[in-house]
């Protein structure tokens, strides 16, 4: 593909996953093949509201973050990395990574080295389930 492509994000409809369990992060899709007439490249907005989250997941690919809006925490590989404006952060491929809370409007650019998001598969870790509350002593017996 040796074509200039040009996208109103503004025109690019929101988009979030079926299973609220991998998160209520919503993105527009900016660039993917089928989408766009183009290859090689996939990138994209993700924006999150307070209280959003953004399940802990890897994938092959390694991805960028570039933060346009707010600010948040990424967890990567276990280690928290702060995401601001301004700040790119490089998500090696296989790395386990998510936003477990923003507290704040976040809005961040990410790009893969794919053709297409369909490509990239995704691979969520289980939720850990809620513990059960502790049993009262005069009920234990």
């Amino acid at each position: 593909m040796r074509a200039a492509i040009s996208v109103d994000a503004g025109n690019c409809p929101e988009a979030t996953w079926d299973d609220p369990a991998k998160g209520t992060i919503r993105w527009k899709t900016l660039l993917s093949q089928g989408m766009t007439a183009s290859d090689s490249l996939v990138c994209g907005i993700a924006l999150m509201a307070p209280g959003e989250f953004f399940a802990f997941h890897s994938h092959p690919e390694a991805e960028v973050y570039f933060g346009l809006e707010g600010e948040g925490e990424v967890v990567i590989d276990g280690v928290p990395h702060r995401l601001a404006p301004g700040i790119m952060l490089f998500i090696p491929g296989g790395a386990v990574h998510g936003v477990p809370v923003v507290s704040a409007p976040l809005k961040w650019f990410y790009t893969f080295a794919r053709d297409s998001f369909d490509q990239i598969a995704y691979s969520f870790l289980p939720v850990p389930a809620e513990p059960e509350p502790p049993i009262p002593p005069e009920r234990a017996a």
